[in-house]
Protein backbone atom coordinates (compact mmCIF):
# COMPACT_ATOMS: atom_id res chain seq x y z
CA UNK A 1 0.00 0.00 0.00
CA UNK A 2 2.74 2.44 0.97
CA UNK A 3 4.68 1.60 -2.21
CA UNK A 4 1.76 2.67 -4.38
CA UNK A 5 1.14 5.79 -2.32
CA UNK A 6 4.80 6.78 -2.63
CA UNK A 7 4.79 6.28 -6.39
CA UNK A 8 1.66 8.39 -6.64
CA UNK A 9 3.33 11.21 -4.74
CA UNK A 10 6.44 10.93 -6.95
CA UNK A 11 4.17 11.33 -9.98
CA UNK A 12 2.87 14.60 -8.58
CA UNK A 13 -0.41 13.43 -7.07
CA UNK A 14 -1.64 15.00 -3.86
CA UNK A 15 -1.64 12.83 -0.74
CA UNK A 16 -5.40 12.28 -1.02
CA UNK A 17 -5.23 11.54 -4.75
CA UNK A 18 -2.31 9.13 -4.27
CA UNK A 19 -4.27 7.29 -1.57
CA UNK A 20 -7.36 7.03 -3.79
CA UNK A 21 -5.28 5.78 -6.72
CA UNK A 22 -3.57 3.17 -4.53
CA UNK A 23 -6.95 1.99 -3.25
CA UNK A 24 -8.31 1.74 -6.79
CA UNK A 25 -5.33 -0.25 -8.07
CA UNK A 26 -5.27 -2.63 -5.12
CA UNK A 27 -8.97 -3.34 -5.64
CA UNK A 28 -8.57 -3.74 -9.41
CA UNK A 29 -5.71 -6.22 -8.99
CA UNK A 30 -7.34 -8.12 -6.10
CA UNK A 31 -4.70 -7.08 -3.56
CA UNK A 32 -6.83 -5.13 -1.07
CA UNK A 33 -6.79 -7.85 1.59
CA UNK A 34 -2.99 -8.03 1.38
CA UNK A 35 -2.41 -4.26 1.29
CA UNK A 36 -0.99 -4.11 4.81
CA UNK A 37 1.40 -7.03 4.41
CA UNK A 38 5.11 -6.58 3.62
CA UNK A 39 5.80 -7.17 -0.07
CA UNK A 40 8.45 -9.71 0.92
CA UNK A 41 5.64 -12.05 1.96
CA UNK A 42 3.81 -11.84 -1.37
CA UNK A 43 3.72 -14.77 -3.79
CA UNK A 44 5.29 -14.41 -7.24
CA UNK A 45 1.92 -13.75 -8.85
CA UNK A 46 1.01 -11.10 -6.26
CA UNK A 47 4.33 -9.33 -6.77
CA UNK A 48 3.84 -9.33 -10.52
CA UNK A 49 0.37 -7.83 -10.15
CA UNK A 50 1.76 -5.19 -7.80
CA UNK A 51 4.52 -4.37 -10.32
CA UNK A 52 1.94 -3.88 -13.07
CA UNK A 53 -0.25 -1.83 -10.74
CA UNK A 54 2.69 0.41 -9.88
CA UNK A 55 3.27 1.09 -13.57
CA UNK A 56 -0.34 2.28 -13.90
CA UNK A 57 -0.19 4.95 -11.21
CA UNK A 58 -0.07 7.67 -13.86
CA UNK A 59 -2.48 5.93 -16.32
CA UNK A 60 0.03 5.77 -19.21
CA UNK A 61 -0.92 5.82 -22.88
CA UNK A 62 1.79 3.22 -23.58
CA UNK A 63 2.84 0.42 -21.22
CA UNK A 64 5.89 -1.81 -21.76
CA UNK A 65 5.72 -5.26 -20.14
CA UNK A 66 8.88 -7.36 -20.42
CA UNK A 67 8.00 -11.05 -19.99
CA UNK A 68 5.49 -10.33 -17.19
CA UNK A 69 4.56 -13.98 -16.56
CA UNK A 70 7.99 -15.61 -16.54
CA UNK A 71 8.27 -18.02 -13.62
CA UNK A 72 4.60 -17.83 -12.65
CA UNK A 73 2.36 -20.84 -12.05
CA UNK A 74 -0.59 -21.34 -14.45
CA UNK A 75 -3.13 -19.71 -12.11
CA UNK A 76 -1.02 -16.59 -11.58
CA UNK A 77 -0.24 -16.41 -15.29
CA UNK A 78 -3.95 -16.45 -16.12
CA UNK A 79 -4.56 -13.65 -13.61
CA UNK A 80 -1.86 -11.50 -15.23
CA UNK A 81 -3.37 -12.19 -18.66
CA UNK A 82 -6.71 -10.92 -17.43
CA UNK A 83 -5.05 -7.78 -16.06
CA UNK A 84 -3.36 -7.10 -19.40
CA UNK A 85 -6.69 -7.50 -21.21
CA UNK A 86 -8.36 -5.04 -18.84
CA UNK A 87 -5.53 -2.52 -19.24
CA UNK A 88 -5.77 -2.70 -23.03
CA UNK A 89 -9.57 -2.48 -22.94
CA UNK A 90 -9.26 0.72 -20.89
CA UNK A 91 -7.34 2.37 -23.73
CA UNK A 92 -3.68 1.81 -22.86
CA UNK A 93 -1.49 0.45 -25.65
CA UNK A 94 0.51 -2.50 -24.31
CA UNK A 95 3.83 -3.59 -25.82
CA UNK A 96 4.54 -7.02 -24.34
CA UNK A 97 7.57 -9.24 -24.86
CA UNK A 98 7.25 -12.94 -24.16
CA UNK A 99 8.81 -16.31 -24.89
CA UNK A 100 5.45 -18.01 -24.36
CA UNK A 101 3.77 -18.16 -27.76
CA UNK A 102 0.47 -19.19 -26.17
CA UNK A 103 0.61 -15.89 -24.29
CA UNK A 104 1.10 -13.94 -27.51
CA UNK A 105 -1.74 -15.91 -29.10
CA UNK A 106 -4.05 -15.10 -26.19
CA UNK A 107 -3.27 -11.41 -25.76
CA UNK A 108 -1.83 -9.76 -28.85
CA UNK A 109 -3.72 -7.98 -31.60
CA UNK A 110 -0.49 -7.90 -33.60
CA UNK A 111 2.62 -10.03 -33.16
CA UNK A 112 6.21 -9.43 -34.25
CA UNK A 113 8.35 -12.57 -34.42
CA UNK A 114 11.97 -11.72 -33.60
CA UNK A 115 14.80 -14.02 -34.68
CA UNK A 116 18.47 -13.20 -34.11
CA UNK A 117 17.58 -9.63 -33.18
CA UNK A 118 15.53 -8.91 -36.31
CA UNK A 119 11.81 -9.02 -37.07
CA UNK A 120 11.27 -12.20 -39.09
CA UNK A 121 7.51 -11.77 -39.50
CA UNK A 122 4.70 -9.52 -38.33
CA UNK A 123 0.91 -9.70 -38.33
CA UNK A 124 -2.06 -11.01 -36.42
CA UNK A 125 -1.95 -14.50 -34.96
CA UNK A 126 -4.24 -15.78 -37.72
CA UNK A 127 -2.10 -14.17 -40.43
CA UNK A 128 1.11 -15.70 -39.10
CA UNK A 129 -0.48 -19.15 -38.86
CA UNK A 130 -1.92 -18.93 -42.36
CA UNK A 131 1.55 -18.25 -43.77
CA UNK A 132 2.73 -21.74 -42.78
CA UNK A 133 -0.35 -23.79 -43.68
CA UNK A 134 -4.09 -24.17 -43.51
CA UNK A 135 -4.17 -27.18 -41.17
CA UNK A 136 -1.88 -29.36 -39.08
CA UNK A 137 -1.96 -33.15 -38.88
CA UNK A 138 -0.42 -34.72 -35.77
CA UNK A 139 0.37 -38.44 -35.81
CA UNK A 140 1.68 -40.79 -33.16
CA UNK A 141 3.06 -44.11 -34.36
CA UNK A 142 3.05 -47.51 -32.68
CA UNK A 143 6.68 -48.08 -33.65
CA UNK A 144 9.24 -45.26 -33.76
CA UNK A 145 11.41 -47.27 -36.15
CA UNK A 146 8.74 -46.69 -38.81
CA UNK A 147 8.91 -42.90 -38.58
CA UNK A 148 11.28 -42.37 -41.55
CA UNK A 149 8.99 -44.52 -43.71
CA UNK A 150 5.91 -42.63 -42.48
CA UNK A 151 7.58 -39.30 -43.25
CA UNK A 152 8.30 -40.39 -46.82
CA UNK A 153 4.73 -41.55 -47.39
CA UNK A 154 3.20 -38.39 -45.93
CA UNK A 155 5.54 -36.19 -47.96
CA UNK A 156 4.47 -38.03 -51.13
CA UNK A 157 0.73 -37.96 -50.43
CA UNK A 158 0.04 -34.65 -48.66
CA UNK A 159 0.57 -31.07 -49.94
CA UNK A 160 2.71 -29.79 -47.13
CA UNK A 161 5.76 -30.26 -44.95
CA UNK A 162 6.09 -33.45 -42.90
CA UNK A 163 8.51 -33.23 -39.99
CA UNK A 164 9.38 -35.23 -36.88
CA UNK A 165 8.38 -34.02 -33.42
CA UNK A 166 10.42 -34.20 -30.22
CA UNK A 167 8.54 -37.36 -29.25
CA UNK A 168 10.30 -40.21 -31.14
CA UNK A 169 6.90 -41.72 -31.98
CA UNK A 170 5.33 -38.49 -33.24
CA UNK A 171 5.38 -36.43 -36.43
CA UNK A 172 3.55 -33.41 -37.80
CA UNK A 173 2.40 -32.33 -41.25
CA UNK A 174 1.72 -28.67 -42.03
CA UNK A 175 -0.77 -28.70 -44.91
CA UNK A 176 0.32 -26.00 -47.32
CA UNK A 177 -2.88 -25.71 -49.36
CA UNK A 178 -6.23 -24.25 -48.39
CA UNK A 179 -8.61 -27.16 -48.94
CA UNK A 180 -12.15 -27.17 -47.64
CA UNK A 181 -13.27 -29.67 -45.01
CA UNK A 182 -14.14 -32.31 -47.62
CA UNK A 183 -10.73 -32.02 -49.26
CA UNK A 184 -8.97 -32.29 -45.91
CA UNK A 185 -10.83 -35.50 -45.11
CA UNK A 186 -10.04 -36.94 -48.54
CA UNK A 187 -6.36 -36.01 -48.34
CA UNK A 188 -5.87 -37.35 -44.83
CA UNK A 189 -7.92 -40.47 -45.58
CA UNK A 190 -5.76 -41.21 -48.60
CA UNK A 191 -2.60 -40.73 -46.55
CA UNK A 192 -3.87 -43.06 -43.82
CA UNK A 193 -4.68 -45.71 -46.43
CA UNK A 194 -1.16 -45.46 -47.83
CA UNK A 195 0.32 -45.83 -44.34
CA UNK A 196 -1.88 -48.84 -43.58
CA UNK A 197 -0.95 -50.49 -46.89
CA UNK A 198 2.71 -50.04 -45.97
CA UNK A 199 2.15 -51.64 -42.57
CA UNK A 200 2.77 -48.44 -40.59
CA UNK A 201 0.79 -48.59 -37.34
CA UNK A 202 -0.92 -45.41 -36.10
CA UNK A 203 -1.65 -45.06 -32.38
CA UNK A 204 -3.32 -41.66 -32.55
CA UNK A 205 -3.99 -38.77 -34.92
CA UNK A 206 -5.51 -35.30 -34.72
CA UNK A 207 -6.21 -32.57 -37.24
CA UNK A 208 -6.43 -28.86 -36.44
CA UNK A 209 -5.15 -25.40 -37.27
CA UNK A 210 -1.42 -24.66 -37.04
CA UNK A 211 -0.30 -23.44 -33.63
CA UNK A 212 1.72 -20.28 -33.15
CA UNK A 213 4.63 -22.46 -32.01
CA UNK A 214 4.57 -24.25 -35.37
CA UNK A 215 4.30 -20.93 -37.18
CA UNK A 216 7.29 -19.58 -35.24
CA UNK A 217 9.48 -22.56 -36.14
CA UNK A 218 8.51 -22.34 -39.81
CA UNK A 219 8.85 -18.57 -40.06
CA UNK A 220 12.28 -18.49 -38.45
CA UNK A 221 13.45 -21.36 -40.65
CA UNK A 222 14.73 -23.41 -37.75
CA UNK A 223 16.25 -26.77 -38.57
CA UNK A 224 15.86 -28.19 -35.07
CA UNK A 225 13.39 -30.86 -36.17
CA UNK A 226 15.67 -32.10 -38.95
CA UNK A 227 18.65 -32.13 -36.59
CA UNK A 228 16.63 -34.12 -34.06
CA UNK A 229 15.62 -36.66 -36.69
CA UNK A 230 19.26 -37.09 -37.70
CA UNK A 231 20.28 -37.59 -34.08
CA UNK A 232 17.59 -40.25 -33.57
CA UNK A 233 18.34 -42.09 -36.81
Amino acid sequence: YENLQLLGRLHGLSRAAATRRADDLLAAFDLTRSAGRPVGGYSGGMRRRLDIGASLIATPDLLFLDEPTTGLDPRSRTQVWELVRRIAAAGTTVLLTTQYLEEADQLAERIAVIDNGRIAAEGTSAQLKSRVGSATLHLRLLDGAQRPQALRILTDTLPGTAQPAADPLALTVLLATRPDATDVGRLVGNAMTRLADAGVGIADLSLGRPSLDEAFLALTDRQAANDLEGANA
